[in-house]
Formats: structure tokens, sequence, C-alpha cells
């Protein structure tokens, strides 16, 4: 058999098999029909999951943000918080710290109160020891007023109360006599041994009544060194003067406005042989 006669036999066997041109528009035809509908609907799919994307991811963002806002107030309200808590406890620690100082303090002013109270006490039963000593030695004054000391030419009386220097040379010119003197040690001794039983200033009669002046006795007749050694406050200038006193010994000078005891001086009534 020549080629044709195959060709055409071969043909013939296959009687449903179309032309290329039908297939090609078969193809054609499902191609627009069928496919073209589903590829809208996936693209306005896509598109519309595209735009739910779009929109969870800016929700997401929203409440990403809302919920740093809100940590973020969180953490401030914490700190504040934290902060007044912190003061707290500071204000809590200083009123302790406060109130153990005031505790202290209250201690210690108790402490001393009952100090004082203690040296008030010994100066007034050094007061009576005194007074006791002066009634026992006005039995022995001799040539001297009743609660008078005898010494040599002279006789003293310790007071019972304390006044400003001026006051207590009233008082002495209202008993007839002068302020206390010094003349010599040996006066100076009898005056430390008389006033032993007590630790209170005495006023004498030595003042200072003018910064420019000297240390002057009552009777206008100057301090004579060799005697004793003014102490205290010999330099300060006072606008009332400045007036020593002995205590325990000791000569001082002081602010003549301030209180303390005096000793009052006056000549003995000495009897003269015939």
């Amino acid at each position: 058999e020549t080629f044709d006669d195959l060709k055409s036999k071969t043909m013939k066997d296959q009687p449903d098999h179309k032309p290329n041109g039908e297939t090609a528009k078969g193809l054609h035809f499902l191609s627009s029909r069928c496919w073209c509908p589903v590829a809208v609907t996936l693209g306005i799919l896509c598109l519309g999951l595209l735009v739910t994307i779009i929109i969870l991811i800016m929700q997401l963002s929203q409440v990403s943000d809302l919920l740093k806002q809100q940590q973020a107030n969180l953490t401030h309200q914490e700190n504040i918080r934290e902060g007044q808590s912190l003061a707290q406890k500071q204000e809590e620690r200083t009123s302790q710290e406060l109130q153990s100082e005031l505790k202290e303090m209250i201690e210690t002013l108790a402490q001393k109160l009952e100090e004082k109270s203690k040296e008030q006490m010994e100066l007034h039963y050094q007061n009576l020891n005194l007074q006791e000593a002066l009634k026992k030695a006005a039995n022995f004054s001799g040539p001297c007023p009743q609660d008078w000391l005898w010494h040599e030419e002279h006789c003293y009386r310790f007071s019972s109360s304390s006044f400003n220097w001026e006051r207590s040379q009233e008082n002495c010119l209202s008993l007839d006599a002068q302020m206390l003197k010094i003349n010599s040690t040996d006066d100076l001794e009898f005056i430390k041994q008389a006033s032993a039983h007590s630790n209170f200033p005495f006023w004498t009669g030595l003042s200072q009544r003018n910064p420019s002046y000297a240390w002057l006795w009552e009777d206008g007749s100057p301090l004579m060194s060799h005697v004793f050694r003014l102490q205290g406050a010999v330099f300060q200038k006072y606008p009332s003067g400045t007036c020593a006193y002995i205590q325990r010994g000791a000569v001082f000078a002081e602010n003549c406005i301030l209180n303390a005891f005096s000793i009052c001086q006056k000549k003995a009534t000495l009897l003269r042989a015939q």
C-alpha cells in the first residue's frame, strides 16, 4: 500500500476526530465562558481579603497603641504610688527620728531639772547652815549688834536675801553700815572662813561705775592689787557698771544689775581702857 492509502485508512478508523480549527475554537469557548467569572470572583475575594487584612492590621495597630498607652499609664500610676509610698515611709522615718530626738531632749531636760533641783536643795541647806552658824556666832559677837560677826575693828553681817548691787548698798546704809571692804589678806581670810558654809555669791563695796574710772571702794579708796586679783568680766563694760562679788574666797567682776547676797560692814564698838 502506498502512503496515501494508509493515511486514508487511518482517518476512517477515527470518525469522531475533528479538524484542528474546531478544537481550538472549543477551547477558546471554554476559556471565555467559564474561567473569566471565576478569575473575577477570585480577584474580588483577594481584594476583599487584602482590605480585611489591612483593616485588621490598622485595628491591631490601634489596639497595640492603646495597650501601650494603658501600660504607660499603669507604669506612671505605679511610679506615683511608689513615690507616695517612699514619701510616706520617709515621713514616718522622719517622724520617728523627731520623736526620738524629742524623747531624748525631754529626758535630758528632766535630768537637768533634777540636777538643778538637787543643787537648789543643797543651796537651801547651805543657807540654813549659814544662818545657824550666824545665830551661834551672834552669842559671841562681842562689841557688835546681834546677828553680826566681830573681826578685829569691824562687824560683819551676811544678808539673807539677794538684790542687785545698788539695792544691796541701800540695805547696808539702812543698817548704818557700808558694803564689805577688804583691806588686807587677813580680812579676806576671815570672810572666806565665815562664808565657807555657803556657795552663794556676796556683793562687796568694790565697783567700777564708769568705764573710764578705776576700781574703787565705797569710801573712794582704790583697790590694793596685792590683796586679791579680780577675776571674771574685769574688762567688760556694762551700762549700769561693773561690780565685784566674793564667792568661796575668790573675787569676781560682774554686771551690777544681777542679784546676789551681800555683806555689810561697820565699825565695832570697842571699849577703851580708862
